[in-house]
């Protein structure tokens, strides 16, 4: 994995005519994990878009190093295809020639004959998981990486967090929700 590096430089948000944060500074390495809080619109997922490159910042910049993996309420999984012949689609668009993640480290390995439409929130989510980790991503920014799951879902999850980061990998999640990892550093937003 490419040692991973994310860093925002003066950075500033506007969306319409309102300004959501400004001279936001960022400068996360290996291990780093960052958990973005506070209330709605205050621009947590706004962040992670400037941050993955889907938004252009209103000033300041961001400098990435290494492949950014992301995952948002949408999982990015047709609903019309069963959730297996979904994944093995995505393998191919994310060049992965052999997965090494299987379906069954994530408890969807049940599911793989089953639309996508027909999963739960949490198993769509569980699901998406699986396709991040075998794109080997080194940098993850998630957005409520933990809504719709149960306690054991939401545990594996803050589990693979905490691996990714011990592994050299670097996360940033935009969650209400706490993020039980040992060594993640709070952001609150609009404070």
């Amino acid at each position: 994995m490419q040692a991973p590096r994310l860093i925002a430089s003066d950075l500033a948000c506007r969306r319409g005519d309102r300004v959501l944060f400004a001279g936001l500074e960022l400068d996360l390495r290996p291990g780093d994990a960052l958990h973005l809080a506070g209330p709605n619109g205050v621009g947590k997922t706004s962040l992670l878009r400037l941050l993955a490159g889907l938004m252009r910042p209103f000033a300041g910049s961001v400098e990435r190093e290494g492949a950014v993996g992301w995952i948002d309420e949408h999982s990015a999984l047709d609903p019309d295809l069963p959730l297996g012949t979904a994944l093995r689609f995505w393998e191919r668009v994310d060049g992965c020639t052999a997965p090494d993640i299987n379906p069954q480290l994530l408890g969807v390995d049940h599911l793989l004959d089953v639309p996508v439409r027909y999963l739960s929130t949490g198993q769509r989510k569980r699901a998406a998981f699986v396709r991040l980790l075998n794109r080997h991503c080194p940098i993850w920014l998630l957005d409520e990486p933990l809504n719709g799951l149960d306690s054991d879902g939401a545990a594996k999850i803050e589990a693979l967090i905490a691996l990714h980061c011990g592994g050299g990998g670097l996360c940033v999640v935009a969650s209400h929700q706490p993020i039980g990892i040992d060594r993640v550093t709070r952001m609150e937003l609009g404070a």
